[in-house]
């Protein structure tokens, strides 16, 4: 990754990164970055595109359920240089079957939820087609604990 001779300031990189300014001063404070900000004329921030390129990393660990702390650990290890490569692995392993555990649970909610979807799309048609009527619901709409379950 080459350096940018000309900095990025906060705006552009909150711009480019959809984070706000202070999410961006936020991450500085916590010590997110690998690198310190420079500063440029009048002590105003200057980001270089390494900064970008890894505070995007950090977005997608943060969206993925990253806790803070971890990647705030991740950053030092980073930080720290080559010889914790053992480290960085061990924690983004853990963070690994988090975010596969996670996405099993969704999966299982998106399937009820197409199922559902699948339901409603079927009695509306039924009802288009004047095949049934609807009838007043007793106990309003119960959810499924699995596919075959009415309404």
């Amino acid at each position: 990754m080459a350096e940018v001779t000309a900095g990025l300031s906060i705006g552009q990189v909150a711009e480019r990164t959809g984070l706000s300014v202070h999410a961006l001063r936020f991450y500085e404070q916590q010590g997110v970055f690998v690198s310190p900000i420079r500063r440029g004329v009048g002590g105003r921030r200057s980001y270089s595109e390494d900064d970008v390129d890894w505070l995007t990393v950090c977005i997608i660990l943060r969206a993925s359920g990253m806790p803070l702390p971890a990647l705030r650990r991740y950053a030092d290890l980073v930080r720290a240089g080559a010889g914790n490569e053992e480290e960085r692995l061990a924690l983004l392993k853990e963070h690994h079957g988090r975010v596969t555990t996670q996405l099993g649970r969704l999966t299982q909610c998106l399937d009820l939820i197409t199922f559902k979807v699948g339901v409603y799309e079927d009695l509306l048609d039924r009802y288009a087609a004047g095949r049934d009527r609807p009838r007043p619901s007793v106990g309003g709409d119960v959810p499924a604990s699995r596919p075959g379950t009415s309404a």
